[in-house]
């Protein structure tokens, strides 16, 4: 039976911004990352690629946050604090008001065990079931309740009554005593988590948004994939250009392809191919060569859908070696041609 949806209080702060941007859309999503530094763009793209299935109701709290904090920042921004609560009071209500401001005070402010609020629940919940019990009630107190819940209901039974029963008795730990705790657990942490991203899902998104940001920005972002996981660039960039994004291409790229490939490919890849790109192929060989490969198409009888499936990634190489080589123009976001 599958685990019901987090809520969006549930989430990590990298989390709902991932969030964020995949309900925001492709367009707007890519228009945000190019106002970021490249270091926050490469996190958010891993964070897109660890996010689960995020469902509409999850997306609608998301943007309703992110829209009420707004609203909050605003009104501090205009007025100050009391402005900003009387407002806020006013357009949502006492509580509602209060917990906004409270989290915009809490944003600027240092935490202890900042990092765990960074790392991935599951992992952590195998993590600290081996720490002793006064170090995770230590931790799960620093954080937001919602979290520290999550990480208490995944430990053993047997330990959680342990960690409630320190937590209940805890009362002021010497700010020494949670500096050394916390740079013990960082250090450990750093050795012994992993994160591995190839088996989630979230890279058809990243690819509506790679598809979308400048070339430059694309290049980046896959060069670092390439490096910290060279199977999972491996994957986005099979599906950044498919066999049916040639009806995308200008004449002259799409004729530049057709040079080089293969005409028993084409002749192939075209059996699955929709009717408007076999239209626009045609339109853009000669008459001789739309002639021979209409006879070679013929003249192929059935064949296997991987056969076809293999001819159109073998085209699909040939259009990302001519873009490499920057002999094509795959269009990239409004801004990426020059007229």
């Amino acid at each position: 039976m599958p685990a019901p949806p987090r809520p969006a209080g549930a989430l990590r702060g990298r989390q709902k911004a991932a969030t964020l941007l995949i309900a925001l859309g492709p367009e707007i999503a890519a228009s945000v990352l190019r106002h970021l530094k490249e270091s926050e763009v490469e996190r958010l793209t891993m964070e897109i690629f660890a996010m689960e299935k995020v469902t509409e109701d999850l997306k609608d709290q998301v943007l309703e946050e992110c829209y009420e904090m707004a609203l909050a920042r605003d009104f501090i921004t205009s007025g100050g604090a009391d402005y900003a609560r009387e407002m806020l009071q006013q357009a949502l209500g006492e509580q509602k008001a209060n917990e906004l401001l409270n989290k915009l005070v809490a944003v600027r402010q240092p935490h202890a065990f900042d990092f765990v609020r960074d790392t991935d629940p599951g992992q952590l919940i195998s993590f600290l079931q081996n720490e002793h019990p006064q170090t995770i009630a230590l931790i799960l107190s620093h954080l937001e309740a919602q979290q520290a819940a999550v990480i208490m209901a995944g430990l053993p039974e047997s330990l959680q009554s342990q960690v409630a029963m320190r937590i209940a008795n805890m009362d002021r730990t010497p700010p020494e005593v949670v500096e050394h705790v916390e740079r013990v657990l960082k250090r450990r942490l750093a050795s012994v988590l992993n994160r591995d991203f190839t088996s989630v899902g979230g890279i058809e998104f990243l690819v509506k948004i790679l598809n979308k940001v400048d070339r430059g920005t694309e290049k980046s972002i896959l060069e670092s994939l390439e490096e910290m996981n060279p199977d999972l660039a491996a994957q986005v960039r099979k599906l950044m250009f498919v066999f049916e994004d040639l009806v995308t291409l200008d004449d002259r790229s799409l004729q530049r392809v057709l040079r080089e490939v293969d005409p028993k490919d084409l002749a192939l890849a075209l059996k699955g191919a929709s009717d408007e790109l076999r239209k626009k192929v045609f339109r853009n060989l000669s008459t001789r060569a739309a002639a021979m490969l209409q006879e070679e198409i013929e003249m192929s009888g059935p064949v296997r859908l991987r056969q076809v499936e293999e001819a159109q990634t073998r085209i699909v190489e040939v259009v990302r070696r001519l873009d490499e080589a920057e002999e094509i123009v795959i269009s990239r976001g409004e801004d990426d041609v020059l007229l």
